[in-house]
């Protein structure tokens, strides 16, 4: 009998730690979505190139949008949105505040001191952060040779999806490369942030208001820098929608795993971002996506993945 409870307990863990994986690739899939929508969203849009306070104002409607969606399906559900203890508002504007407006405002401005590929490469180091804080913060996330395996792993894919004449360029811009790797320290930080708020409130709750929190501030912040957007036809608020949607999805989504799963679990996977993006921007944008380049990335992405996750359960 207690034997048969055993192996039910174990099969258990195991489909739900089947689901975690499948839901972390689910929102990496939508993040890597969002590089062709935000380029026709600035075609749409006609934000040019050098327009960072269009962009700003543009991300900032995006993630104001996201988080209202999540407060009002949360709100449909009957949760209680605005019943929260005066910290719990300190702690989503702090949160709010570095996850979804500092840290994408370094991005940007390091995006345009560097070239695209270095900035898909340096943002990578996200999940080195990540993994490396929760071996200090948690007791049960620490540190081992098949994390540090993976990792590597899914570096090397990041940097074969952006493999070309550029990555022969080593030089380092502290204003472009360095504030990439920034806003990636930044970001990773903030997640195990939302990951110890999210215990004491509803993820779908935390995510929706510190999505309109981050969004607000980056909207104002856009604007009095002189950026502006203007609408122009359904396309505009189709490609919006479409943005705030992903956003809402796998934010909660992400959220949610980070609450009940160890970061260590979860972070590789942010790997595929790069690598789903790159794909899908050569299948909407119309350019070739066979190339060998990308299998070898999604091999070495994959097989990293395996190699944190189901190697150490194997070993457990």
């Amino acid at each position: 009998m207690v034997k048969g409870r055993g192996v039910s307990n174990n099969v258990s863990r195991f489909t739900n730690k089947k689901i975690a994986w499948m839901g972390a690739a689910f929102c990496c899939l939508l993040w890597g979505s969002a590089y062709p929508a935000i380029k026709n969203g600035y075609e749409i849009f006609q934000i040019a190139t050098d327009d960072l306070p269009g962009k700003i104002v543009f991300a900032g409607y995006r993630f104001v949008i996201a988080g209202l969606l999540l407060l009002a399906f949360a709100f449909l559900q009957g949760k209680p949105i605005a019943r929260l203890s005066r910290q719990q508002y300190s702690q989503l504007a702090v949160l709010g505040v570095t996850q979804t407006a500092i840290q994408y405002i370094f991005f940007y401005i390091g995006l345009a001191y560097t070239t695209g590929v270095k900035g898909s490469i340096m943002n990578a180091t996200g999940t080195f952060f990540s993994v490396l804080l929760a071996h200090f913060i948690y007791q049960n996330d620490k540190l081992s040779i098949n994390k540090v395996v993976g990792c590597v792993l899914g570096f090397a894919g990041v940097m074969v999806v952006n493999f070309n004449s550029q990555l022969m360029d080593f030089s380092f811009s502290l204003m472009g490369d360095g504030f990439v790797v920034l806003a990636a320290f930044i970001l990773s930080a903030a997640s195990l942030y939302g990951k110890r708020i999210s215990q004491t409130m509803d993820a779908t709750i935390m995510t929706g208001w510190q999505l309109a929190i981050g969004g607000l501030v980056r909207t104002a912040g856009g604007y009095a820098c002189g950026g502006t957007l203007a609408f122009h036809g359904w396309e505009s608020v189709a490609i919006l929608g479409y943005l705030a949607l992903l956003s809402s999805v796998a934010f909660a989504l992400w959220s949610l795993l980070l609450k009940h799963n160890r970061v260590g679990m979860i972070a590789p996977f942010n790997f595929l971002i790069p690598v789903s993006g790159a794909v899908l921007s050569a299948i909407f944008l119309q350019e070739s996506i066979l190339e060998w380049r990308y299998a070898l990335a999604l091999v070495l992405v994959c097989f990293g993945i395996w190699r944190v996750n189901v190697v150490k359960s194997r070993l457990n």
